[in-house]
């Protein structure tokens, strides 16, 4: 049991859980297209950058906080959407870190899965990409204010979430806002209890390409002991919205 704790204080230290923002601006007004970026940065880098970035956009989803702005005019939400604490970021007893609450401004997508804007109203936005709904926005404002330029941002993602059940500190729901492995999520919930034998069994509805390799069906089984020797480090994979994670 002391090696587990031990192994995942060590990972805790090393793990920053940063919140990333992410950002779309209508495609109409980037005069350098994402081909031309990824084009130098793969002349620069010497390398494809399909090796080295994702090139998944996150879809909007109920519940997320969006920021919508158009250019010299400000910010279009309707309304303040002030952010509580949420149960998912509360901090375990290993002191993994929490979000802190958050008072910025954004527009929050509601069950029915639209936002409420300034001018335009109600828009149903959930299952666009940021980039889909700065192009849609784009066009509804073009009527307004001639030639917007709409920027859209993610404020926080409240849609994706995964969770973890079992023998752990403290199991629950917990908000994907950052990348984050299976390793990474046992030390954020505060690790193995007493009776865990390190042995994680992972959940995922939907397989993308390459998941076969790992996956067994829908299962990934993980040994936390192998792991920790140096062993099936591959199977320490990044979560995804809707996994589910049992620790025996």
């Amino acid at each position: 049991m002391k090696r587990y704790l031990c192994a995942l204080c060590l990972i805790m230290l090393g793990v920053a859980f940063v919140h990333t923002v992410q950002a779309a601006q209508s495609t109409a007004d980037t005069p350098v297209t994402m081909e031309q970026k990824q084009a130098l940065r793969a002349e620069i880098l010497g390398q494809a950058v399909s090796q080295a970035t994702s090139t998944e956009e996150y879809v909007i989803g109920h519940g997320d906080l969006l920021g919508v702005s158009v250019y010299g005019e400000g910010d279009m939400a309707a309304s303040l959407a002030s952010q509580v604490a949420r149960p998912g970021d509360t901090p375990g007893p290993a002191g993994a870190a929490a979000a802190p609450p958050d008072s910025q401004r954004g527009v929050r997508v509601m069950m029915d899965g639209r936002i409420s804007l300034l001018h335009i109203g109600d828009v149903e936005v959930v299952g666009m990409t940021l980039t889909q709904l700065a192009d849609y926005l784009k066009k509804l404002y073009a009527s307004i204010y001639g030639s917007p330029v709409v920027t859209t941002t993610l404020v926080q993602s409240n849609s994706q979430r995964y969770t973890v059940m079992g023998k752990v500190t403290s199991p629950g729901v917990f908000y994907l806002d950052f990348p984050i492995t299976i390793v990474q999520t046992i030390a954020r919930t505060g690790g193995f209890t007493e009776w865990a034998n390190g042995k994680i069994t992972v959940i995922r509805e939907q397989l993308r390409p390459g998941d076969e390799k790992l996956f067994n069906g829908n299962i990934l089984e993980f040994d936390y002991d192998r792991f920790i020797s140096g062993r099936d480090l591959q199977k320490n994979v990044f979560l995804r919205s809707g996994d589910i994670i049992v620790v025996n």
